[in-house]
């Protein structure tokens, strides 16, 4: 089948990996199921270049494919021409037959390293979408064939806090100023019993300032003269 650029039409949808896998939706990130098989056409060689398009879902209707690899569409084009191309591979990567037990997936949005500006970068995709996605085959000549888009696929989002309905944010507005009223009370009841306790320790503590030394006579009592009358006798 040809579709309406002349391409040849590959009845084949992609499809996100297995709902057990994890990581398959992030906030940045989604995973698909390789196109195993897909790819056996006589008209597609083994040297032609298999692309990923990546697409917003409203750009879709107006995608047109590139004619030359120069022209590819890079991450950095994506905010305003609504798409860019991928991921590049070979058919040899998407072998059919029966599946290994190797995990054979391809995670969309993966690479944090490369340029925006750098043909086939897998750069995280910059919002929750929806997005759309494709493979499209090509040679030296142009453009070959392609598959059809995907469904739509949203990315997680991340969770926002959102203030309380009316109600409830006036009953929280109640409890707090019940709870800084019972602390201050705490506070309160606690410093005075600080304050007591010092004034009780200092109140039984004899304080003696500098006029009320005391002086105390010393007695000899090894010198005690006796009485002159024992001396008589």
């Amino acid at each position: 089948m040809q579709s309406a650029l002349g391409l040849k039409r590959i009845s084949y949808v992609p499809q996100l990996s297995s709902a057990t896998l994890g990581g398959r939706l992030t906030q940045s990130t989604f995973t698909l199921e390789q196109p195993r098989g897909q790819f056996s056409h006589p008209s597609i060689s083994d040297s032609d270049a298999i692309w990923l398009v990546v697409a917003h879902s409203n750009a879709t209707q107006k995608f047109t494919a590139p004619q030359k690899v120069e022209d590819t569409p890079v991450p950095a084009d994506f905010p305003q021409g609504g798409y860019y191309l991928t991921l590049r591979a070979s058919r040899a990567l998407y072998p059919g037959g029966q599946p290994s037990n190797q995990l054979r997936v391809l995670r969309v949005g993966n690479d944090t390293r490369c340029s925006p500006r750098t043909r086939g970068c897998n750069r995280p995709l910059p919002g929750p979408g929806p997005y759309r996605v494709k493979f499209l085959v090509m040679s030296d000549r142009g453009p070959m064939a392609e598959t059809e888009w995907s469904s739509e696929t949203r990315l997680q989002q991340a969770e926002v806090l959102q203030a309380a309905p009316g109600p409830q944010t006036a009953g929280t507005v109640v409890i707090i100023a019940i709870l800084s009223v019972l602390l201050a009370i705490l506070l309160a009841a606690l410093l005075t019993l600080l304050v007591f306790t010092w004034y009780d320790t200092c109140g039984s503590t004899p304080i003696s300032g500098p006029g009320e030394l005391v002086f105390v006579r010393k007695y000899d009592t090894h010198h005690v003269s006796r009485p002159s009358a024992m001396g008589g006798s």
